[in-house]
């Protein structure tokens, strides 16, 4: 048989591997280990799983229902399995090494002896340093002189196991389960190979903790990379904004052509599955003909995901925590193909297939990202020397639509206000559309501020007005101009005031049991337009242009407010948009 036959058979074998992987995935997670189980070559099916698709697949299953399929598992799945698990940051997590230990030692304890001995020596002798005490008899010793607690397999090495702190964050793994498993380790150390028993823990004896864990750190970070788990001083530039006209400037990535040998590496496909939304990214994907260059691309994509994993500091071990990153990630590349299409009101999917070709999609994911921080970067510029700010006002000035966006624009990774259309307060952004009505929002708020800096106002202490919003203060200083009284300082008006501007603002009676709601008069507008030229020194037109739909929506407001009400039951207890007195 040929090299060539050989090949091709082989892929063949790795095609139908693939094909049962992606069917598996798409099954409940207890139907997919029946499946997996029931397979006539279980432990090849389980080997073909990339390392994080079998990660989530047991943590979908129940890490304690999944022994069957952690006794079939590779060395390598294992391993990321322990990479992601017992490292918190930089630092071994003792209590987690325990828990996945005594899993792994369950699932087949012969290889989990060899595994350790030849692959994970160093981590096993730091777990055993942090968790035992060694003490050697000498052949003149009593084994009493050693204290309580101390236990022995061959009468010369004693062994005691240390008690650990309870942490607050402490999963279901008790002390006594621990205990069992350290004791279960040394009898089938011991069982495996007395002489190598009693070396690991005489080593473990003498580890320099330090170096040991730094070198372990190391070796974990160089292996987790591979998978785009960078460590985070080098994940966290994923969020460096990337300028449209400055990614043409970079050198195309390597893409694998369809005359190119197929490579047999399995592709991550958790991430890519949870692409359930249509944008410019998704739709991208399906314009793609070769599916050498959209495998790479999948593979690229979870990478990227990994990444942003890490730069977010999460720990994400369940589909819907993974879906979360999925959709951040997604969304940001698909704001990149918008704000890279020559025309950003139609994006073709053909020339979006061929950025997402031509570029990696961490660049594009920048200049996604490029868009909302932008906009963060105005936001923070504008509150370092807005009126506002100056006169110690607060957010909630705003009112609570606008300190939602200007909130969302201020956090360290801006977020989209969403006021829980879907289920969130906030929420990643998703297109343009997302950064474009944050933008809209965020003008208004910058034009209201550029008037009221025009505007004559004392505001003697901002506190003292109770709910100050700049709703309330435009409104109550128009109706003292209005009414004629004095507008040197902010004030609030009593409720014999205000009846009488209300009964001009919104005249008529609301009638009994009726929906119909009384309007503001297109002349009471105008007065308040006037007035606001007048203070400001702008032509009426410059406000409208700037404010006009703002100012529209405030009249709304109060005819949705206090058109039904009856000016014999105002409480100034209930009405927001004025600052009256209550008595």
């Amino acid at each position: 048989m040929t090299d060539d036959q050989t090949d091709k058979k082989a892929l063949e074998r790795f095609e139908k591997l693939r094909v049962k992987r992606l069917q598996i995935l798409a099954l409940p997670p207890k139907k997919a280990m029946e499946t997996i189980l029931e397979d006539p070559q279980p432990v090849a099916l389980v080997h073909s799983f990339p390392e994080q698709d079998f990660y989530f697949l047991i943590h979908d299953i129940g890490t304690g229902d999944s022994l069957p399929l952690l006794s079939l598992a590779s060395n390598r799945q294992w391993e990321h399995i322990i990479d992601l698990e017992v490292w918190r940051k930089d630092q071994i997590d003792v209590e987690s090494v325990s828990r996945w230990l005594s899993l792994l030692l369950q699932a087949d304890s012969k290889r989990f002896i060899r595994w350790f001995v030849e692959e994970k020596l160093e981590l096993i002798e730091f777990y055993l340093f942090r968790s035992i005490e060694v003490r050697v008899k000498e052949h003149d010793q009593d084994p009493s002189d050693f204290g309580e607690g101390f236990f022995t397999l061959d009468n010369v090495y004693y062994i005691r196991i240390l008690e650990r702190p309870i942490a607050e964050d402490q999963d279901d793994f008790t002390e006594a389960q621990r205990k069992k498993f350290i004791t279960k380790f040394c009898e089938h150390l011991a069982d495996y190979d007395h002489q190598l028993h009693q070396s690991v823990l005489l080593e473990a004896t003498h580890v320099i903790p330090a170096e040991t864990e730094e070198d372990c750190y190391h070796r974990r970070n160089v292996r987790l990379a591979e998978k785009g788990f960078l460590p985070f001083d080098e994940a966290i530039g994923i969020y460096q904004p990337i300028k449209p006209q400055d990614l043409a400037n970079q050198s195309a990535k390597l893409v694998v052509r369809p005359a190119d040998r197929r490579s047999p590496v399995p592709v991550s496909q958790y991430p890519i599955r949870m692409l359930k939304e249509d944008n410019h990214f998704t739709v991208a994907l399906t314009a793609i003909d070769s599916r050498d260059v959209e495998s790479q691309i999948q593979a690229e994509f979870a990478n990227l995901c990994n990444q942003i994993i890490v730069a977010d500091h999460k720990t994400i071990r369940e589909r819907e925590a993974l879906r979360d990153i999925v959709k951040k990630t997604c969304g940001y590349i698909s704001i990149g193909l918008e704000r890279l299409a020559e025309d950003k009101t139609t994006v073709d999917p053909r020339k979006s297939a061929a950025l997402i070709t031509r570029y990696p999609l961490s660049q594009i994911f920048k200049v996604g990202y490029g868009g909302a921080l932008t906009l963060k970067w105005r936001a923070e510029n504008w509150l370092s020397q807005c009126w506002f700010a100056r006169n110690g006002l607060r957010l909630t000035f705003w009112g609570e639509q606008w300190l939602g966006v200007l909130g969302g624009l201020l956090l360290k990774k801006p977020l989209f206000y969403d006021n829980y259309k879907t289920g969130v307060l906030y929420r990643e952004f998703t297109s343009l559309k997302d950064i474009g009505v944050m933008e809209n929002i965020f003008n208004q708020v910058i034009a209201v501020d550029d008037l009221l800096s025009l505007m004559p106002i004392d505001l003697e202490r901002p506190s003292s007005y109770g709910f100050l919003t700049f709703k309330n203060l435009i409104l109550t200083l128009w109706t003292r101009r209005y009414l004629k009284l004095s507008t040197e300082k902010l004030k609030p008006l009593t409720l014999n005031e205000f009846k009488p501007f209300l009964e001009e603002l919104l005249p008529g009676q609301p009638t009994k049991g009726s929906d119909q709601i009384r309007k503001i008069p297109q002349e009471m507008k105008l007065n308040f337009l006037d007035w606001l030229a007048t203070d400001t020194g702008l032509k009426d037109f410059e406000i409208t242009g700037r404010l006009g739909q703002t100012l529209e929506n405030l009249f709304e407001e109060i005819e949705s407010e206090l058109g039904r009400v009856a000016i014999k039951d105002l409480d100034p207890r209930y009405i927001q948009l004025f600052l009256l007195e209550v008595t």
